[in-house]
């Protein structure tokens, strides 16, 4: 394996991995393929009922790898600037590369370009094999010809998924147009090189996918295919990234993670009038979740409580589609908590399309109830970073929020000898412990949950009922006052029982419960001496993260370091595990691992009128830039030295409609306050300090 001595968005390899499981995904939010594999997915596409349910095999025509009788040189290149995959195959005579992309503007669009170019010296015909592994046909779906398109030029086929997620439910039909790919490509004497260009339409109906590989057509009419998949690339890009210098593998590690998360959601089309599909983020993304493979492709807490922040921190506009994919799921999230004998919402453990439950297992369907509050965690965090009420009012974000305040009021249990509220019979994020009473972590994100409720209540000028004020109050939150640390649950005993990932941990971040310095540092303590050293990805960098809370940079490091022992070369591609094993593409750990960075050496903290920041960096990184931070219809870029902080507000960009973003300054813990001029650049000594609104003004739509 090679990489880019120069760039650190290139990765580069001379072989394939021998597991194709860490062949890299190429996604965009609707399409999700593995490079070479015959199978794709496209986003809301699920086939089987309740617990069978999984992704949904659709076959993808450029299931193909190139092939020569020559020897050559051969370079597998992922290039994460342009999301674009490369095979070339360099020999005396030719040259000849294969391109692989999934379109970020034509989301419906997969492509494969082929250029064969002639060395000076050659003047015969050059040829080369395209070996297909392509079968029109799945398990999942059952495919027929569809009429002839522009007079069979391309090929066309459509069918209907066998069953659906629930009894008498919609079972979606899967339409694609492609290009048809020949054995062999030859390079004429009198040429000196040509190109092919293989377009894949996917889409939900026979008018979508015509409209879509038209519009692939038109682009390759006009020169423009891949540059406008490039720009699109390149915006998001200017929008949001996160480099270090002086630690070149952490720098790769963060823009793999940052790469591969962006991959996982739509491009924002302006003056849409109708939202692309989005499915949700699954923990291995589009590419993965066949059945039996990767949880099926069901959406988890994972999206909301470890994809979601980073993503939302710099593009609202875009994670605003995980908002708006629970609030889709509202109808089936009402149903799982009436067939349990509740009120309000119960968000699927395990979540499709319709928003019932999909758990293979009705265990975590039931008990693993903290999903409620993750999902309403991710709202907060987003109306804190935007001010956009329109999410509550007409997005219906106030229904998921209140919803989920009459679940937990009627989950509750009143203990006469506590006078507390207790929640009984749960399993915590830690899942070696099943049936627990009074997860810590379970009731802190209840509290939290029901207080925002209030909060938004009082926004809307809607009177909340008594009882959400009344059981945020007086919930049971399990604390040790002879230890000083938080127990996992009610019995639980320091020290004797294994914990299986992050838990107690996240009390600190992401809720922001308030602690002492002293009990933060024993929950940190006691739980990272019995944690599964082989427990999923994104642990180590939650315990990294509470470690920098607490100024202690370097033994944070010395964490985030063990979850590089999950990245398989050559394309960064995380396994869920240490050993390679579990879920691929584990977006999961790539999301815990980029919040120990964007929120842990920055100490970013989104909270309710400001952002705070904390900065500290371990020894081994110079300095770090963050680039795209939204807040409040601002666009911030920060450079974080050992003694020094540099932050600047982008001027507003020119786009008719937006509204004017809140002016900005930052309030240093030591009183001073500076004033942030958009297109001027502050410094001010490495210090704590918030991120404040000069002044009230009117809410603010999200970047």
């Amino acid at each position: 394996m090679t990489s880019d001595p120069v760039d650190p968005y290139i990765f580069t390899s001379d072989s394939l991995p021998s597991d194709p499981r860490f062949m890299p995904p190429l996604t965009n939010g609707l399409l999700g393929w593995r490079v070479f594999d015959p199978i794709m997915h496209m986003g809301g596409v699920y086939n089987g009922e309740g617990g069978t349910c999984h992704r949904g095999n659709i076959p993808c025509p450029l299931a193909v790898q190139m092939k020569m009788a020559e020897d050559g040189r051969h370079t597998y290149k992922l290039d994460m600037h342009s999301g674009v995959f490369s095979h070339s195959v360099v020999t005396p005579g030719f040259e000849a590369a294969q391109v692989l992309y999934a379109h970020r503007q034509q989301t419906n669009l997969l492509v494969m370009e082929v250029l064969l170019k002639r060395s000076e010296t050659s003047t015969e015909p050059i040829t080369i094999q395209l070996e297909s592994s392509f079968k029109p046909q799945s398990d999942d779906i059952v495919f027929q010809k569809a009429p002839d398109f522009e007079g069979g030029r391309y090929l066309h086929i459509f069918g209907q998924t066998i069953s659906s997620e629930v009894p008498g439910g919609i079972r979606p039909f899967v339409h694609l147009i492609w290009t048809p790919i020949t054995s062999t490509l030859t390079l004429p004497p009198d040429q000196s090189q040509s190109s092919w260009v293989f377009l894949v339409a996917v889409a939900g109906s026979d008018e979508s996918v015509r409209l879509c590989y038209e519009a692939g057509l038109g682009l390759i009419d006009t020169g423009d295919l891949r540059p406008s998949h490039l720009r699109s690339w390149a915006e998001l890009w200017k929008g949001s990234s996160i480099e270090v210098e002086g630690a070149e593998s952490l720098n790769r590690a963060l823009i793999g993670c940052m790469f591969y998360l962006l991959s996982s959601f739509s491009s924002l089309r302006e003056g849409a009038n109708a939202p692309l599909e989005f499915g949700g983020v699954s923990p291995g993304g589009l590419s993965n979740g066949n059945k039996e493979e990767d949880y099926h492709g069901h959406v988890f807490w994972d999206q909301d409580t470890w994809m979601y922040p980073s993503v939302a921190l710099f593009c609202p506009r875009l994670a605003r589609a995980v908002l708006e994919y629970r609030a889709g799921t509202m109808e089936g999230a009402r149903a799982n908590a009436q067939q349990m004998g509740y009120e309000g919402l119960k968000f699927a453990w395990e979540s499709a399309v319709t928003g019932r439950d999909v758990c293979p297992e009705d265990i975590y369907a039931e008990q693993e109830l903290h999903i409620n509050g993750d999902v309403v965690l991710a709202f907060q965090q987003y109306f804190y970073l935007t001010q956009d009420l329109e999410m509550f009012r007409e997005g219906r974000g106030s229904e998921v929020v209140w919803g989920v305040a009459d679940y937990w009021v009627s989950r509750v249990t009143w203990d006469p000898t506590e006078q507390q509220y207790h929640i009984k019979g749960v399993i915590p994020p830690d899942e070696y412990h099943f049936t627990v009473d009074n997860s810590v972590f379970t009731n802190a994100v209840a509290q939290r949950s029901l207080q925002f409720a209030v909060e938004l209540s009082g926004l809307l000028g809607h009177t909340p009922p008594p009882t959400w004020q009344d059981v945020a109050d007086k919930i049971k939150i399990p604390f040790d006052p002879e230890l000083k640390y938080h127990p996992e649950f009610d019995g639980y005993t320091q020290g004797e029982t294994g914990v299986k990932q992050a838990d107690v941990v996240l009390l600190g971040y992401p809720l922001d419960m308030s602690m002492t310095p002293e009990v933060r540092r024993n929950d940190l303590e006691a739980y990272e001496a019995v944690t599964d050293l082989l427990g999923p990805a994104m642990t180590w960098g939650m315990f990294a993260l509470g470690w920098l809370e607490l100024g202690d940079a370097e033994r944070a490091q010395k964490l985030l370091q063990k979850c590089f022992k999950n990245i398989q070369k050559p394309f960064q591609v995380w396994s869920e595990s240490a050993d390679g094993s579990g879920c691929v593409n584990f977006l999961t750990g790539m999301g815990g691992f980029l919040q120990a960075v964007l929120f842990g050496y920055t100490g970013f903290r989104v909270q309710k009128e400001h952002l705070a920041f904390a900065p500290l960096l371990p020894q081994e990184v110079d300095a770090l830039s963050v680039k795209g931070v939204s807040y409040l219809g601002n666009k911030m870029d920060w450079l974080i030295k050992s003694v020094e902080v540099s932050v600047s507000v982008r001027k507003p960009a020119e786009e008719s409609g937006s509204q004017e973003p809140s002016a900005l300054q930052v309030v240093l813990n030591t009183g001073t306050t500076i004033p942030l001029i958009p297109g001027q650049s502050v410094i001010f000594p490495r210090q704590p300090g918030q991120i404040r609104k000069v002044n009230s003004g009117s809410y603010c739509r999200p970047l």
